[in-house]
């Protein structure tokens, strides 16, 4: 489980395809922070999407990639040099920020706009309208394992959400650009809420 609040914005190493055919893919990332207590086999979200260390040094880790991750994420669109967010999994002492992130992404959406409102940063979103629905106005989205509340949804095609000026000094959102790709994970509650309805 996750809150959502970065720790840290790592920079991809390697994005490696193994030449097995039943090989997966290893991702490579630099991320000292994160790697404060960390240990073999411990979970670490990279862009909201929750991930096993299977090996570290000092400074940098790296993750197996499998194909469903590749297929509902945006980390196999990834090159070395670029930032990625990181959040450790949550301790059962520490404070909980944020709202509860499983890691699961279920989607990516694409930035549709980029406004800047004073200081901070207005970004629209446009998603799969399978997965829009269970984003409401005032609600919590993972964007990127970004906690963020939603600003408004316009049915269930397009939502936004707004970046004060910490916050885009510290993720790599605010760096992204109009059609760029996203990691959407919705909040769970309404998921639940509508699986218990059918029941």
């Amino acid at each position: 489980m996750f809150s959502g609040i970065i720790e840290e914005t790592g920079r991809v190493e390697a994005l490696e395809a193994s030449s097995d055919p039943e090989g997966g893919t290893t991702l490579t990332i630099r991320g000292p922070h994160v790697l404060g207590d960390t240990r073999l086999g411990d979970s670490i979200a990279v862009n909201g999407v929750c991930l096993t260390v299977t090996s570290r040094d000092e400074d940098r880790f790296t993750v197996g990639l499998a194909p469903e991750t590749l297929k509902k994420t945006n980390l196999g669109s990834l090159s070395p040099g670029d930032g990625v967010n990181l959040e450790r999994a949550l301790g059962v002492s520490g404070r909980f920020d944020g709202h509860m992130v499983q890691g699961h992404v279920e989607t990516t959406a694409r930035i549709a706009a980029r406004t800047e409102d004073g200081d901070s940063l207005r970004i629209r979103f446009a998603i799969d309208p399978a997965y829009g629905r269970y984003i409401v106005p005032k609600g919590y989205v993972a964007v990127d394992g970004i906690s963020l509340t939603v600003i408004d949804a316009d049915g269930s095609t397009h939502f936004s959400v707004m970046l004060i000026a910490w916050t885009q000094d510290h993720v790599t959102l605010s760096r992204k650009q109009v059609d760029d790709a996203v990691n959407v994970e919705t909040d769970i509650v309404g998921r639940y809420v509508e699986h218990f309805m059918r029941l």
